[in-house]
């Protein structure tokens, strides 16, 4: 028989085991349980929320400088996001090369914000282009420091290998502004261009921490021969077709003007072509006045590119300048770059044709293109696209609002 404990004789009433707590509290675990989860769930989504806002605010500035710089009204609610006032600095540059022209936008409550440099592309008023100081204040407005150095052979027509050492040079002394960090650089057009090859140089590659490159190309004697034929290859073997506007082909004229004309007209002509590249009717007309019969003959060929001799000609002026254009084209030279990209580009652009974004997407290597865009938003470097979709906004948003956060980052 099992052994049994006898029940000791007590004096008073028997308590049974009290089972109420042993109910009661599997109860208020389960009844914690749905309140615990929900706190739970609150903090997974407020921290989601922390971490998206930085992206968030830059969508929200993404907007408002694209509105900035399209000269549109800001919507109000988002003023609040580029409400950074902004005070501009003109300086002159001491780099290693030649002392340059440039201009700095800081934001008056974060003198230490990081910084980028914003590059202007073939323009006469260099970094006085109205394009260029609307985009730099805007952005500055959203608490970056904005360089804006002006490339001395860029604002004249001229695309050669002394702005990469420029750029690379400006991009060095920046770096050393602000603890040696790197810094970004967005270039416009063929500043973008020659802003890769800059990246590329290991004398420069660690000061740059990433480059923007809008409405740029990646051979440029592609792009020569585009000017005359209205076709621009693809690397999938199809060819862009859209008839060229008349400026870039006027910008190789004006750049080897003396391949085209006799050395005593160099001057007179050249004052033509100057005045109608700067849009200043006045002087072209002024400037015409002034040229021989002869002159006048060879002025009107070279203004009309169309013509099928004024295309001989640029054909030969091309092949006279095939290696010099190699040494300005990211084409063949990007093998060792690991800085990051981001290519953007108008779908409608006939300066420079969107198939050499393409180009250069094929061109970089593995894992440096961060994003690329080809937008009908965009023109050339305008924001005049003919009746985008609400998608296609969308995009170029996210396209800014990458290079903001990636600017902003440190």
């Amino acid at each position: 028989m099992p052994f049994q404990q006898k029940p000791q004789a007590t004096s008073g009433t028997v308590e049974a085991p009290p089972l109420a707590p042993p109910i009661r509290s599997p109860r208020e675990a389960i009844a914690a349980r749905p309140r615990l989860n929900i706190a739970i769930g609150i903090a997974f989504f407020v921290f989601l929320a922390i971490l998206a806002w930085p992206f968030t605010i830059a969508h929200l500035q993404a907007i408002a400088v694209l509105d900035q710089v399209a000269n549109k009204p800001v919507y109000q609610p988002l003023r609040w996001f580029i409400a950074e006032p902004v005070t501009t600095s003109e300086f002159t540059l001491q780099l290693p090369d030649s002392p340059i022209r440039a201009r700095m936008y800081t934001p008056v409550h974060r003198p230490n914000a990081p910084a980028i440099i914003v590059l202007h592309g073939v323009h006469y008023l260099g970094i006085d282009e109205p394009r260029l100081v609307a985009f730099a204040s805007a952005m500055s407005s959203c608490g970056l420091r904005v360089l804006t150095p002006e490339l001395p052979d860029i604002k004249d027509y001229h695309i050669g290998p002394n702005s990469i050492d420029t750029i690379g040079n400006a991009a060095a002394w920046l770096s050393s502004q602000q603890h040696h960090r790197p810094v970004g650089i967005l270039g416009l057009s063929f500043s973008g261009s020659l802003s890769l090859l800059a990246a590329a140089r290991p004398a420069f590659s660690p000061y740059i921490k990433f480059v923007v490159a809008i409405g740029s190309e990646d051979e440029m004697s592609r792009v020569a021969d585009y000017y005359r034929t209205g076709e621009d290859p693809r690397p999938n073997g199809t060819n862009e077709l859209l008839r060229p506007h008349e400026y870039g082909a006027l910008v190789l004229e004006y750049e080897d003007l003396e391949d085209f004309v006799p050395r005593a007209d160099l001057a007179p002509l050249r004052a033509v072509l100057r005045a109608h590249l700067y849009e200043n009717d006045l002087a072209e007309t002024a400037a015409f006045a002034r040229l021989t019969p002869q002159q006048t003959i060879e002025a009107e060929l070279l203004m009309d590119t169309t013509l099928p001799s004024t295309r001989r000609r640029l054909a030969a002026d091309e092949a006279l300048h095939l290696q010099g254009m190699a040494g300005v084209s990211p084409h063949g030279h990007l093998a060792h770059l690991t800085t990051p990209v981001y290519l953007l580009h108008g779908e409608a652009d006939n300066i420079i044709p969107s198939a050499e974004t393409q180009w250069l997407e094929a061109e970089l290597p593995p894992n440096t293109l961060k994003a690329s865009l080809i937008s009908p938003v965009l023109s050339h470097l305008d924001i005049d696209g003919k009746d985008p979709t609400a998608a296609d906004q969308l995009r170029l948003v996210h396209f800014f609002a990458l290079i903001l956060h990636a600017a902003e980052s440190h």
